[in-house]
């Protein structure tokens, strides 16, 4: 399985980063700032599994791990959540989020590039990437804030955006859209579940499906459906 495994991270690296640059050309082309921000979620997305690709190529390597906690462990679903929270919240509001969420993100990459590591504590069952590694304390209870703010307000506001749209029959490609996205971020929750239900290889996947649903919901959120009368002419 180790042979070809790193395949599927790596996939998930590709798709991830084709979502990251279109998301920064939209920033670039309307400078909405949700799209700044997802944008730099999905470059996250992408460190976190080229990180988890070289680690079933080269093996344990500190900096490795270092950059896949980060980027993948806490910070991906934050910065994906608060795009999301800047197109459903006051102004103000947001701001004062995004800046809480940028000084919190500089405190966790010092907290994590500074923290203690024992490899020997790496399962030897899942052969995975584990947060067990820090023996550092108060590190690892970073996670769960980042986690849980960016899941609720990326699958929260996805569904709550998607529902609206969808009932005033307003613009149903973004509906469809955020629908994905939703269930795109849902995806590597549930390959953590595998894994620490004893199917490692699971992460891998449904990480993989996870960016191919963020990848088809962001362009199916910015391409209208075609009408019935140019269906018809076609």
């Amino acid at each position: 399985m180790i042979s070809f495994l790193w395949l599927v991270p790596s996939a998930s690296f590709v798709l991830a980063i084709i979502t990251a640059a279109f998301m920064f050309l939209k920033y670039l082309q309307k400078h909405g700032t949700q799209h700044l921000f997802w944008a730099i979620g999905m470059f996250l997305y992408a460190a976190g599994s080229l990180a988890e690709a070289l680690y079933i190529l080269l093996g344990w390597r500190e900096w490795i791990f270092r950059i896949w906690y980060l980027c993948g462990a806490i910070l991906v679903a934050a910065w994906l959540g608060q795009g999301t929270i800047l197109l459903l919240v006051r102004r103000k509001i947001a701001a004062i989020l995004s800046i809480v969420l940028l000084l919190a993100s500089i405190f966790a990459a010092w907290r994590i590039f500074t923290a203690q590591l024992d490899p020997n504590l790496l399962s030897a069952e899942t052969g995975l990437l584990s947060g067990a590694v820090i023996t550092s304390p108060g590190v690892r209870t970073l996670t769960p804030f980042f986690n849980i703010y960016g899941t609720l307000a990326l699958i929260g506001g996805a569904i709550y955006s998607a529902v609206g749209l969808w009932r005033k029959r307003s613009l149903p490609h973004r509906a469809v859209g955020t629908a994905l996205i939703a269930l795109g971020a849902f995806f590597p929750a549930m390959g953590g579940t595998l894994n620490r239900l004893g199917y490692p290889e699971g992460l891998y996947f449904f990480e993989m499906a996870g960016a191919i649903l963020l990848l088809a919901g962001t362009l199916r959120s910015v391409k209208p459906f075609r009408s019935k009368r140019l269906q018809t002419e076609l």
